[in-house]
């Protein structure tokens, strides 16, 4: 059992603030993953043609290249979305 789904210790709630930082953790952990699982499918779409045993030269820093423009590409977002507040 994680810290997120084990009872209470002593039968008390957590408190709201507590709550809310697990939610956001959990929240942010979700973003990653699915971050990552979008960049690895698409990068891959793009970026290798003919799949094999391993990645060519050409492959090897699309993939590269793909992976870096989307990190740049969410950052550029990010600090648009939030400056706009």
């Amino acid at each position: 059992m994680d810290s997120y789904s084990s009872p209470p210790v002593g039968g008390a709630s957590p408190s709201p603030e507590v709550l809310m930082e697990q939610v956001k953790t959990q929240l942010a952990q979700a973003y990653a993953e699915e971050f990552i699982e979008t960049v690895r499918v698409k990068c891959f779409d793009k970026c290798i043609t003919k799949p094999g045993s391993s990645l060519g030269g050409s492959e090897s820093s699309c993939i590269s290249r793909c992976f870096d423009r989307y990190i740049e590409a969410t950052g550029i977002i990010s600090r648009s979305l939030f400056t706009q507040r």
